[in-house]
């Protein structure tokens, strides 16, 4: 019977100290397990976030890393609200908090200005050249009008007093400025001469006295690489016709330099087109 009780007394000792001895391990990687999440985490420690807003990459680096955090560039695009290359938003926001080595998320300003062809606008109208040329991160900077039988449609796209060619590439957020045509007025005017002439030089030289272009029609269809070489080799009315203001006129154009000096003024204008 003692010899029974000594066993079980050593039995229950045995757990005992065992169980005591996990709680202690328990208790020392709770401890240590704690100690070093806060480590990890840098409990307690923050740093507030400065404003890299206008800064360049560089600058914006410099910055961040003097008060432990990096920087991380997540996107780009184009503002003609801030300086080239530089910072445009980030996050978190100036004046925030964050754990040290945390990133901060920037979005930079290109730092050259895309380049966009000027699309084909002529003879569309003013709302719906506004849109397109929106559309493509260009914009009317300034709007004039001439007498049309064709109002509110677009006569010429220029860039200050130079007419621009279809296809001229434009820096990302240009302006450029539409001749919108408006009702004919009454007065009569001469058709000067447009042999020679580019399809721009036409339009600036008709515009100047109250007339536009017509329809215009290519002896050969050009490519982007020929349009500019095509030269007016034909016009109707013919220079020195009466119009009223507000008129066209019709043209034919060629790369021949010479059909400008060799071709007459079709004799019956009404079939020329």
């Amino acid at each position: 019977m003692k010899e029974k009780r000594q066993f079980f007394q050593s039995v229950t000792g045995f757990v005992t100290t065992n169980i005591l001895i996990a709680i202690i391990a328990a208790i020392v990687i709770l401890v240590c397990v704690t100690m070093w999440l806060r480590g990890y985490t840098l409990h307690g420690k923050e740093v507030t976030i400065p404003s890299v807003i206008g800064m360049s990459q560089e600058e914006a680096d410099i910055v961040l890393r003097g008060n432990a955090l990096h920087l991380v560039i997540v996107d780009s695009t184009f503002s003609d609200k801030a300086p080239l290359g530089t910072v445009v938003e980030q996050t978190p926001p100036a004046l925030s908090h964050a754990k040290p080595d945390r990133p901060v998320y920037v979005v930079m300003n290109a730092r050259t200005r895309r380049m966009i062809p000027l699309p084909e606008l002529h003879d569309v109208s003013y709302r719906q050249a506004d849109a397109t040329l929106r559309s493509i991160g260009l914009k009317v900077g300034n709007v004039l009008y001439e007498p049309s039988l064709y109002p509110d449609n677009v006569l010429d796209i220029r860039d200050g007093e130079k007419s621009l060619e279809v296809g001229t590439r434009l820096p990302e957020g240009s302006s450029v400025t539409l001749v919108i045509g408006r009702r004919q007025g009454n007065k009569m005017v001469t058709v000067p001469a447009l042999l020679g002439m580019s399809l721009n030089q036409a339009r600036t030289t008709l515009l100047q006295v109250g007339l536009t272009i017509g329809r215009y029609i290519y002896d050969v269809e050009p490519t982007p690489e020929t349009l500019e070489h095509y030269i007016i080799y034909q016009q109707t009315p013919a220079e020195g016709v009466t119009l009223q203001e507000g008129s066209t006129v019709n043209i034919m154009l060629s790369t021949d330099l010479e059909r400008a000096i060799t071709t007459d003024t079709p004799q019956n204008e009404e079939n020329f087109f």
